[in-house]
C-alpha cells in the first residue's frame, strides 16, 4: 500500500573545496610535492612561475581567434568576468609561505640512483654460459624475487607458468638446477626460498670453514626451529657442545645477512628520506617554529588563460563554440584558484596546529627530555587552537618535526595520562621509556619477563597491569624475554 509521509533530516555535505583541503592536509610535505606536480599536469590553468612556457593556452587561444564568428550569436554567459579578471587575484597571486626570508637556505630533496639486485643478477647471467632455455628460466626466477631477495613462488607453480604463458615445457628438476646456479651469484644468499636456506647458502660460501662456521651450519641445518626460539639449553644437550662453542657459532650466524636483496639496492623504489614538515629552533630559550615549504613551487593562475577571458569579455561578437571554450576556461580557473587557496589554508592550519603542540610541550622542546612530556590528546590541541579534532588528527598524521634533539613523528607527542602514587598525571610515553630502559639494562642471560617489568614499574610508583606492560613492550617492537636471551 502506497503512502506519503513528511520526513525532516539534518545532513552535512562537504564542498569540493573542503574535501580538497582535507586530502591535502593529511599528506606530508614529501608527498605534497608530487601532488602539486600532478595538479600542474592535469590543470593547464594552474601555472608554476618557474616555468614560463604555456603552449597549451596559446594553442587554445589561437584556435578560437581563427574561428569565424556568428554575427547573430547572443551572449548568454551567466557569470561576471570581473570575478576572473581581478588583477591582484589572477596576475600577481603567488603561493608564498609567510615565514620565509631571503636568507633562508634552500635545499633539494636528495634522491638515490641505484642498481637493483635484479639488474645485478641479470648482468652476471651473461658470464655463466647458459643455454637459451636455461637463460629464460633464470630470468623468470630473477623476476620472481621479492625486495629482500627471496623466491616466494613455488617451483611447481613456475612450471605451470612456463607451460601456459610461454609454451615452454619444463620440470621441477630443470628449474631447481637453474635456481642452484643463481644461488651461487652475488650477493650471497640471494634466491633462497626461506630464511634457513638463505643463511645456509651464506655459510656454505664462506671461504674459511672454521669450526665455528661448521657448527653454525649444523645448528641451522638440524636445529633451526630451536635456534629461532632461542632454546639454547636443548641445543647444547642435543649437539653435546659447550656454551663457548655455541656462542662462537651464534656470533658467526649474527654476521649473516637475512635480507640479501636489501644489501644491493631496491627493486622498485628509491631510498626513503625523512623530510620534516616543521622545524623548531631554540633561540636562547625562545622557541621559533617554521613550516617547511621549500619544495612547494610558486603557483598562480595562468596569465594566458586570464588574457583569453579578457579578450572574450571585450569581444562584441561571440560564437557558440567560443562560449563553450570560455566555460571550460572558467572551470579550470576555478579549480586552480581552489587548489592555490587549499594549499594556503593547509599551510596556515598546519602552522597553527604545530604551534599549539609546541607551546603545550614547551618543556620537552627546550630540553629534549621525554620525562618532561605532558599527557596530551588531540582534544587538548583542538581546544587550544580552536580547530576540530579531526583536523588536528590529519595534521598529526605522518608528519615530522625537526628539533635540535632529533626528528620526531608528531604522533609521538600524543599520549594518555596515568596517575602515579603521588597523584601526579604522567604521560604513558614516560612509562614506555622506563620499560625500554629496564630492558636495555637487563641481564641478557636472564632477561626480564613482563611480570618482572610490572614489579619494577610498581617500585617506581606506577601501578600497571601486566597485560598493559606487554602492550607497551609490543608497541615498541621489543620481543618477549625468551627471545631476548643471550649466551654468556
Amino acid at each position: 500500500m502506497l503512502g506519503q509521509r513528511l520526513q525532516q533530516k539534518l545532513l552535512q555535505k562537504l564542498s569540493p573545496q573542503q574535501i580538497l583541503l582535507m586530502k591535502l592536509l593529511q599528506i606530508p610535505t614529501v608527498a605534497l610535492d608530487q601532488r602539486i606536480k600532478q595538479e600542474l599536469e592535469e590543470n593547464p590553468a594552474l601555472e608554476d612561475t618557474s616555468d614560463n612556457s604555456d603552449n597549451t593556452a596559446d594553442d587554445l587561444s589561437n584556435e578560437y581567434e581563427n574561428e569565424p564568428t556568428d554575427d547573430n550569436s547572443r551572449d548568454t554567459t551567466d557569470f561576471d568576468f570581473n570575478d576572473y579578471l581581478d588583477e591582484d587575484d589572477v596576475d600577481s597571486y603567488k603561493l608564498k609561505a609567510n615565514n620565509e626570508s631571503s636568507d633562508d637556505e634552500h635545499k633539494e630533496i636528495p634522491y638515490a640512483s641505484e642498481t637493483s639486485f635484479q639488474e645485478l643478477l641479470t648482468d652476471q647471467l651473461s658470464m655463466l654460459g647458459l643455454n637459451e632455455k636455461q637463460l629464460i628460466i633464470a630470468i623468470n626466477i630473477i623476476g620472481n624475487l621479492d625486495d629482500s631477495g627471496y623466491l616466494m613462488r613455488e617451483i611447481s607453480a613456475m612450471v605451470d607458468d612456463f607451460a601456459f604463458s610461454q609454451n615452454i615445457e619444463t620440470s621441477d628438476e630443470e628449474i631447481l638446477e637453474v635456481l642452484k646456479i643463481i644461488q651461487e651469484l652475488d650477493p650471497p644468499g640471494i634466491a633462497a626460498r626461506n630464511l634457513q636456506e638463505c643463511l645456509l647458502i651464506q655459510l656454505r660460501r664462506t671461504e674459511e670453514q672454521t669450526p665455528a662456521i661448521k657448527l653454525a651450519y649444523r645448528i641451522l641445518e638440524i636445529q633451526f626451529e630451536r635456534f629461532t626460539k632461542k632454546h639454547y639449553d636443548k641445543i647444547l644437550e642435543k649437539l653435546n657442545i659447550s656454551e663457548t662453542q655455541l656462542k662462537s657459532a651464534i656470533n658467526e650466524i649474527l654476521k649473516l645477512n637475512p635480507k640479501p636483496g636489501n644489501s644491493v639496492g631496491t627493486s622498485s623504489k628509491l631510498n626513503h628520506y625523512i623530510i620534516p614538515d616543521f622545524i623548531i629552533y631554540n633561540n636562547n630559550g625562545n622557541l621559533e617554529l617554521t613550516l617547511n615549504s621549500r619544495n612547494a613551487p610558486d603557483l598562480r593562475v595562468s596569465q594566458s588563460y586570464a588574457e583569453m577571458l579578457q579578450g572574450y569579455a571585450e569581444a562584441k561578437i561571440k560564437s557558440e563554440q567560443q562560449k563553450d571554450a570560455v566555460m571550460f576556461i572558467k572551470q579550470k580557473i576555478d579549480s586552480a584558484r581552489w587548489f592555490i587557496d587549499a594549499i594556503k589554508q593547509r599551510q596556515n592550519t598546519m602552522y597553527v596546529s604545530m604551534e599549539g603542540i609546541m607551546n603545550y610541550q614547551r618543556d620537552f622542546f627546550l630540553t629534549g627530555d621525554f620525562s618532561r612530556l605532558k599527557p596530551m590528546i588531540l582534544k587538548d590541541i583542538a581546544d587550544r587552537v580552536s580547530l576540530d579534532i579531526s583536523t588536528v588528527s590529519r595534521v598529526a598524521n605522518s608528519k615530522y618535526v625537526e628539533t635540535q634533539f632529533g626528528t620526531f613523528l608528531l604522533k609521538e607527542f600524543f599520549s594518555k595520562s596515568m596517575e602515579n602514587d603521588s597523584g601526579e598525571d604522567v604521560s604513558t610515553r614516560e612509562i614506555k621509556n622506563l620499560v625500554k630502559e629496564f630492558i636495555e639494562n637487563e641481564n641478557k642471560t636472564k632477561p626480564l619477563n613482563d611480570d618482572e617489568l610490572t614489579e619494577l614499574l610498581l617500585k617506581r610508583g606506577f601501578k600497571i597491569a601486566r597485560r598493559t606492560v606487554a602492550k607497551y613492550r609490543e608497541g615498541m617492537d621489543i620481543r618477549v624475554a625468551r627471545l631476548r636471551k643471550e649466551i654468556k
